[in-house]
């Protein structure tokens, strides 16, 4: 559970309250408010450990009798949505046994050829690798005749990022940059470098999975911080809420904030720049520093470059902001290149930490790397683009057909689709899944408390022309999760 627990006023919950989804039941009002409720916790909306209001004050503000509140809060109890202890209050959970085992909140891609793999949102190799490769081959000679480790990077590519950086609106000089072996790497510099055990983090709901787990295994406790207007963006909302951000920086003093403002991961989400403004504004009050995330940037298959917001560093005005970036995403996974944006005094301090377990990145890989970014960075974005708007489009269109209680709002950009699966756990999902041959990324690994558990995550790599096989296979494991489910609540025969 969060340890964090922030404490909702009567007009708040009543707000989020107004915007949930329509319980599917027809009830009595206090079913109707504890649905309502339990729908909030279940999609991340309020997370759990958040402390409800007394039921006088919130049956005031609801304008309902103090009797529907205790009975709505009592069913939440015995359904496992509240904690209570007299004297203290009530407090949002979920039910025992929500969480899914590991392997279905992480899906790793499969070496059978067979799977159809749904859990790994990663691109192939752009046809321009293979001119890249050779250009590096030729240029390796240069760099033989030394150790080979370049702890911050290799100069050239440190140009090139620098560069690339700088053309979208971040000024940057190359000794402001870090080459990492992988924007995971990158991370988990920064987290040694700043983090103690114990250290609180405020952290995006829903958020990338792997960040989750590598914050979670430095020891830091995690905040969560939902999104306005839900994590499925249905209602056109979603975006950053920036009274929960004021009042998590305000209230819990964590000492990171883990931002993913451009094409988030897993919801592809863009952040406009009144609210980067607005979330750095109270981050700079709470003394919390920003870690963002960018490496879906360069993924805006859905938006003109010209309406792209600023990098979230380029509106920062006290050196608080810490970027990290991959190739992985817009060049290739197989190239293990990342790399972070900061002061110069602490890509050097990075840089002396790195020695104890990493003591640079493949000189060939960064070569690639380089030739890339400089001579072939337009034509690997058009290609990308256009695969992954294709593929977005071909979601969109067959989707509501083949499952049509399901939700997805179409993000602008990145490499995901995040798609509400209401009445099917996503895990269930995820298990029957790898019976039939398809990995599936369920939602709750990318929560922190087991919350997004009817969500699941689709990748936009897919190839357009296998959408609709990917949905008949959906299909098939929705209709095997069910079937278990029902086998599962049907009481066992009497013995003869």
């Amino acid at each position: 559970m969060a340890e964090w627990h922030s404490t909702l006023t009567p007009h708040a919950l009543a707000r989020q309250l107004a915007a949930a989804p329509a319980p599917a039941r027809r009830g009595p009002a206090y079913r109707t408010l504890a649905d309502r409720v339990s729908r909030l916790v279940a999609d991340g909306r309020l997370p759990v450990g958040t402390r409800l209001p007394a039921e006088r004050e919130l049956a005031a503000e609801l304008q309902l009798s103090r009797t529907t509140v205790a009975a709505a809060y009592e069913a939440l109890r015995t359904d496992g949505f509240l904690h209570s202890r007299r004297g203290a209050g009530s407090w949002t959970a979920l039910p025992a046994g929500t969480r899914p085992p590991a392997d279905a909140l992480h899906p790793v891609s499969p070496d059978r050829g067979d799977v159809l793999d749904l859990g790994l949102a990663a691109p192939t190799a752009p046809p321009q690798l293979t001119e890249a490769a050779a250009h590096a081959v030729a240029q390796l000679p240069a760099y033989t005749g030394g150790h080979g480790n370049y702890p911050t990077g290799l100069p050239a590519l440190r140009e090139a990022v620098a560069r690339r950086l700088t053309e979208r609106g971040l000024p940057t000089g190359p000794d402001q940059v870090m080459i990492t072996t992988g924007a995971m790497s990158a991370l988990h510099l920064v987290h040694q470098a700043l983090l103690t055990r114990g250290d609180r983090v405020a952290v995006e709901a829903p958020s990338y999975v792997n960040t989750l787990r590598a914050l979670q295994r430095s020891g830091a406790r995690l905040v969560p911080v939902p999104f306005a207007g839900g994590p499925d963006g249905a209602d056109g909302r979603t975006g950053w809420d920036l009274a929960q951000w004021q009042r998590v920086l305000r209230g819990a003093a964590p000492k990171l904030a883990s931002t993913v403002p451009d094409f988030q991961n897993p919801t592809g989400a863009l952040i406009d720049e009144d609210q980067r403004r607005a979330l750095l504004a109270h981050a700079r009050a709470a003394g919390t520093a920003v870690v963002t995330d960018e490496t879906c940037a360069e993924l805006g298959w859905g938006v003109a470059d010209a309406d792209l917001p600023r990098p979230l560093a380029a509106l920062d005005r006290d050196a608080q902001v810490i970027t990290v970036g991959s190739a992985g995403k817009l060049l290739w996974p197989g190239l293990r290149i990342g790399w972070l944006r900061a002061q110069p005094s602490l890509v050097r301090k990075l840089a002396a930490d790195r020695a104890l377990y990493d003591l640079g990145t493949p000189v060939l890989d960064q070569l690639v790397a380089a030739r890339l970014l400089t001579e072939h960075l337009p034509a690997v974005r058009a290609d990308r683009h256009a695969q992954l708007r294709a593929t977005a489009e071909a979601f969109t269109r067959l989707l509501p057909a083949r499952f049509p209680a399901w939700r997805a709002a179409a993000p602008p950009g990145g490499l995901a689709l995040w798609v509400a699966t209401p009445g099917t756990p996503a895990s269930a999902l995820a298990r029957a899944g790898e019976r039939l041959g398809v990995r599936i990324a369920a939602g709750a690994g990318f929560g922190v408390d087991g919350a997004f558990e009817e969500y699941l995550r689709l990748p936009l790599t897919l190839p357009a022309d296998r959408v609709e096989e990917a949905l008949g296979r959906l299909a098939e494991a929705a209709e095997l999760a069910r079937a278990e489910r029902f086998s599962a609540a049907d009481p066992a025969p009497a013995e003869l």
